[in-house]
């Protein structure tokens, strides 16, 4: 399919040439379903993560060939996340779609508890990556009239009733609030800022964070897991392939009516 393409005008009338997306930490996991989705619907991606070996190793996978691009780089670093973007854009020649995917956080444990280092590492590594991507990214939006900005968030975005994950919890909300600014200030330009709230799926972050989470609160990462299938309507966990299919439609021309949204892909488990 080439969903994510654009008409181009010169030598060629009509000819269309791909959007260009970048996804953050999109070497496994979310990011990677993501960026593989979108690579499937035409666009050329480029993808960051801090291991260059993972990320090569996934833009072979995903058989990206010459659409396909990989940056290493830490999102908690503001200059190599702004690094990531510039190079991107200037590899590709213009930059189309933002998904803001990378994330997470460690050192669980209730707040008296929680140390200003688990704190700080889950700001720079869920609202602050969040932040300087996007604003790096919207002047290019804006030269073009057009733009898509995906943000990852989370169920977790939208309620508070797991213990030790304060930090991850406030970080998810308000990366929510900052998707909202975003679309306010630049639905007029074309530019749409959406946030996808994922269930919890079961990718390496899961398995590694999950069961750190899990002890934290005195239960097995098996009944962790449990707990999320029971809270959902479908009482099954999600795929990463779920939520990479709601990123296509927000990235395509059919989701330009959609911004400022907050759109779970959880099985229903959210009150809203």
């Amino acid at each position: 399919m080439t969903v994510l393409t654009r008409s181009k005008g010169g030598i060629v009338a009509g000819k269309s040439e791909a959007r260009v997306a970048v996804v953050t930490g999109g070497s496994r996991g979310i990011g990677r379903a993501i960026a593989e989705a979108l690579l499937a619907e035409g666009a050329s991606v480029a993808i960051c993560g801090r291991s260059e070996e993972k990320g090569k190793t996934a833009l072979d996978e995903m058989g990206a060939g010459d659409r396909g691009h990989f940056v290493a780089c830490d999102v908690r670093q503001q200059d190599e996340v702004e690094g990531f973007i510039d190079g991107a854009a200037a590899h590709f020649g213009s930059l189309d779609i933002l998904v803001n995917n990378a994330g997470g956080s460690d050192g669980f444990a209730r707040v008296h508890e929680l140390t200003d280092q688990a704190w700080q590492n889950a700001l720079a590594w869920n609202l602050n990556s969040t932040f300087w991507a996007t604003r790096r990214a919207l002047p290019h939006m804006l030269r073009d009239g057009w733009g898509r900005i995906i943000t990852i968030s989370s169920i977790e975005g939208k309620q508070a009733n797991k213990s030790a994950i304060s930090h991850y919890i406030t970080n998810k909300h308000a990366i929510n609030g900052f998707v909202k600014a975003v679309a306010c200030e630049y639905g007029p330009d074309g530019i749409t800022s959406n946030a996808i709230c994922p269930g919890a799926i079961e990718t390496d972050t899961m398995r590694d964070a999950g069961a750190v989470v899990a002890a934290a609160a005195g239960i097995s990462y098996e009944e962790f897991l449990g707990r999320y299938a029971q809270e959902s309507m479908i009482k099954r966990l999600n795929t990463a392939g779920e939520v990479a299919a709601m990123a296509v439609l927000l990235a395509s021309d059919a989701g330009a009516g959609i911004t400022g949204a907050l759109l779970n892909v959880d099985g229903g488990s959210a009150p809203w």
